[in-house]
């Protein structure tokens, strides 16, 4: 990998933190971090692309470090947070990942973790609120009342699973909203579960 002057490696940086909170930056926030114009920001994150240090995936927030500097950061920067999760594609799938965090002294490393944002209300009881990250082991199966992720409906979902005979529980935990248990036949192609939740936290 070719070298960075001075500003390629502030502008490296300031793009490498915002990942790391899940918060990937635009060209024009970047711009307005520098105080450069938008066109020299453009004009740099083609340098650090070119260079092989970050990829662009074509949308508004689309930079990303790419394969060959985490490579060589030795995975360095965290696990990866997962924006979205569709039926029949890899989870960690590079267009999927949003950003990184440093969480591994607390629930290890593994090429298999990865953290999801929590949307709703449903898992308040445990402790799991709007807008927590929760930590999650890939996993095609997981033990019986396990909280865990699972596809629904093209929507990745956190519940308590309960698997029962021909049929699949998933449980919301908030009395006060009354939320209802949703039961899937066993084999329907519309849940699929991918993970355990191995950790919760929220940002400060």
């Amino acid at each position: 990998m070719e070298p960075l002057t001075g500003r390629q490696q502030k502008v490296l940086r300031f793009i490498e933190e915002r990942l790391r909170n899940s918060n990937p930056p635009s060209q024009r926030e970047i711009a307005r971090h520098f105080g450069l114009a938008q066109n020299a920001v453009y004009q740099l994150a083609g340098y650090l692309k070119k260079k092989g240090y970050l990829v662009d995936l074509g949308s508004h927030r689309g930079l990303r470090l790419s394969k060959e500097y985490l490579s060589k950061k030795g995975g360095a920067a965290g696990i990866p947070v997962v924006g979205r999760v569709a039926a029949g594609e890899p989870i960690l799938a590079e267009e999927n990942i949003e950003g990184y965090m440093n969480f591994e002294e607390l629930f290890g490393r593994s090429k298999d973790t990865f953290i999801l944002k929590v949307v709703g209300d449903s898992m308040t009881d445990e402790g799991i609120m709007d807008g927590d990250f929760v930590v999650v082991k890939s996993a095609s199966a997981i033990e019986n009342g396990q909280i865990g992720v699972a596809l629904l409906d093209d929507e990745a979902t956190i519940k308590r699973i309960y698997i029962q005979r021909g049929r699949i529980a998933l449980k919301s935990a908030n009395k006060a909203a009354g939320y209802s248990t949703r039961y899937v036949k066993r084999g329907d192609k519309a849940v699929r579960i991918i993970g355990k939740v191995m950790g919760c936290f929220k940002l400060l």
